[in-house]
């Protein structure tokens, strides 16, 4: 092999010397934030069981409230509430969880009406959840979520020890058949693989409200949503963003924690969704950003130097041998992480996925400038 190509000033050694820097970016995620997750190991935790107030909102969501609202009142808990926002239903929402009260006497509703003069998003329906929890330890989930075990809150409530005001868990997506039940459960594993590996390196930036749980004193102390009321997500994320410190916060990812939620049935609904999510980047703190945008930039540096080095045909074994090493260190990754997170069937189409999903989020991001509609979660 002629070493004098990487001392001879050229156009192709330029790009190949970005596309080390690329490489170089992304073992650091995989092999210092990322592989955290991936052994992610139970940790014994003495028993811790406070008075607990789980927050649902609803919207219409009696089909959902009959399926899933049972398992949460089925949790072996010995003392908690179930707070339910009826907010605005036109359903049948209201006069099922009017029945369901008469069961369970832990049932609390709260119910907002439809105001013609003014229209409102979930951070009023979750505030007022909140405000009308009786307990200090707050547990939120989404009314299409249900949890994987009796255990749920058992778990999340047993992080909250020492200085613990946050606990993060993990809420997955219904496994079912079709690829783009696929591309929207692999995207939601690779930002939970994110914010759940951040959070174990002490750089919190978020959570998700199908599993999130913090202190009802945080939540004031923090002055709710004040900061942030003006942007219509962000009730999770962003909250999580300017509340959470090197030492409030902690994970929770064992599989009794996790919680599923009932799947967007196709790209267009799932995309709607994305868009509401990307709005609140922008709202991020300067760490947080300059983190997930080095990862972002970094991906796309690798694929586009990796392309651009096969067409120049320069040192093509060198550059395939790095391709690949790169590529083995994800597959381990994600194959211990996806096995805590009981995702592992998505490993085999993780390398097709991520390039789909990789053309996909700029258009996403794209499309915000452009259209403009008010959407409801």
């Amino acid at each position: 092999m002629d070493w004098s190509v990487f001392t001879t000033p050229s156009v192709e050694l330029i790009v190949f010397y970005v596309f080390a820097f690329a490489l170089v970016v992304q073992l650091w995620f995989y092999l210092f934030y990322f592989v955290r997750l991936a052994f992610y190991k139970t940790k014994p935790l003495p028993p811790n069981t406070p008075s607990a107030s789980v927050i649902i909102c609803a919207k219409n969501e009696d089909h959902n409230i009959v399926d899933f609202l049972p398992l949460i009142f089925e949790q072996d808990y010995p003392e908690f509430e179930v707070v339910v926002v009826n907010d605005c239903s036109f359903d049948n929402t209201g006069d099922i969880l009017n029945e369901m009260a008469k069961k369970y006497p832990n049932l609390k509703i709260v119910t907002i009406m439809e105001n013609e003069n003014h229209s409102h998003g979930k951070k009023v329906a979750l505030m007022m959840g909140i405000k009308g929890a009786t307990h200090e330890h707050l547990l939120l989930t989404d009314a299409d979520c249900y949890p994987t075990s009796k255990d749920w809150l058992k778990i999340m409530m047993q992080q909250f020890t020492g200085e613990t005001e946050i606990v993060i868990g993990y809420g997955a997506y219904e496994k079912q058949k079709g690829f783009v039940n696929k591309i929207i459960r692999f995207d939601t594993f690779i930002i939970a693989l994110q914010f759940l590996s951040f959070t174990m390196a002490k750089r919190t930036y978020m959570g998700t409200g199908r599993n999130l749980a913090y202190k009802k004193s945080l939540f004031f102390k923090m002055k709710g949503f004040a900061s942030h009321y003006h942007i219509e997500s962000g009730d999770d994320d962003l909250f999580v963003n300017e509340a959470a410190t090197k030492k409030n916060s902690r994970v929770e990812v064992s599989t009794g924690s996790h919680t599923v939620s009932r799947v967007k049935s196709t790209m267009k609904a799932w995309v709607r969704q994305k868009r509401r999510h990307v709005t609140t980047f922008k709202q991020y703190n300067f760490g947080s950003k300059f983190r997930l945008i080095l990862l972002s930039f970094s991906q796309y540096l690798f694929y586009a130097t990796f392309i651009t080095l096969l067409i120049l045909q320069f040192q093509p074994i060198i550059v395939l041998s790095v391709f690949v090493f790169r590529i083995i260190v994800q597959f381990f990754v994600y194959a211990k992480s996806m096995k805590v997170l009981s995702e592992k069937d998505l490993l085999l189409y993780s390398p097709i996925i991520e390039l789909l999903l990789l053309i996909i989020y700029p258009f996403i991001t794209l499309s915000n400038l452009f259209i403009k509609k008010s959407i409801w979660r």
